[in-house]
């Protein structure tokens, strides 16, 4: 079978299929690249593959990232393994890129659905190439030299010890990366700020940093940049962290969600 890539809005997202996740021969894996970067988000379905297959296949596209605080599967430390029940909701409601709280966060991350509940658990995703693009020429000559410290200090560390805290954070002191970041290989500017990882910017006062994060933050949250992502178990959607933002929709309660991760090791954002 030969590969197709079906688009699922003009610029954001490919539905994939003719590609067997545990047998990528080299062909396909130039096809899976270029159409990575062209559509920023796939999706693999009917993928009934191994752990050990979901981290090989990870691999063929860089290293794999340790995630300090998140839960991994057992025995697979490359694994992070994300459970939303009734009891215990941690769905990532909220837009972000992952891991922006590293000096270089993910490339990318290959995500599989493996309980999903009877309705909702959807994932969104937003251009923030297309996002940027949008914006007023006032607005991106007002944002385009400044700088966003991220920390994770706001979020993973509010449950660890006060010893804990300080040690994570000697080890992952505050990362500074540009507002609009430059694509690697693309070159495609794009909004790398989100309201959970990004402490302040520098710079400007902490009125005028709480209004440039929450103005951008509304530019992701716009429908015409955004593709919806509907679960099934074996599906697996991998997306380029430099490019999109996601956000993991909680509505599903009392049902349970539990997906698993994989993470390719990025570089310092410019």
């Amino acid at each position: 079978m030969s590969i197709d890539f079906q688009p699922i809005t003009a610029t954001l997202g490919a539905e994939v299929s003719g590609v067997d996740m545990a047998s990528v021969d080299g062909e396909t894996l130039d096809q899976l690249r270029k159409a990575w970067l062209d559509h920023k988000v796939l999706v693999l379905r009917d993928q009934h593959i191994t752990v050990e297959e979901h981290i090989a296949f990870g691999r063929l596209f860089g290293d794999l990232e340790i995630h300090p605080f998140a839960p991994d599967k057992a025995g697979h430390p490359e694994v992070v393994s994300l459970t939303s029940t009734s009891q215990d909701q941690s769905a990532a409601s909220f837009w972000h890129s992952d891991v922006t709280w590293r000096q270089e966060p993910s490339m990318g991350s290959i995500l599989r659905g493996v309980v999903l509940p009877p309705a909702g658990g959807d994932t969104c995703f937003a251009d923030a190439g297309a996002a940027y693009d949008r914006l007023s020429p006032e607005w991106k000559e007002r944002i385009d030299p400044l700088v966003a410290v991220h920390d994770f200090t706001s979020t993973f560390g509010r449950d660890l010890s006060r010893e804990k805290r300080t040690e994570k954070q000697r080890e992952y002191p505050p990362a500074r990366h540009p507002v609009v970041r430059t694509h690697p290989d693309t070159g495609k500017r794009s909004i790398y700020t989100n309201r959970i990882f990004v402490s302040h910017i520098e710079g400007v006062s902490e009125d005028e940093s709480r209004e440039i994060i929450q103005s951008l933050e509304r530019q992701i949250m716009n429908p015409s940049v955004q593709c919806r992502i509907r679960w099934e178990v074996d599906t697996f959607v991998m997306w380029d962290n430099r490019a999109v933002q996601h956000f993991a929709t909680n509505d599903y309660w009392p049902e349970t969600r539990q997906v698993e991760r994989v993470t390719i090791v990025g570089d310092r954002p410019i």
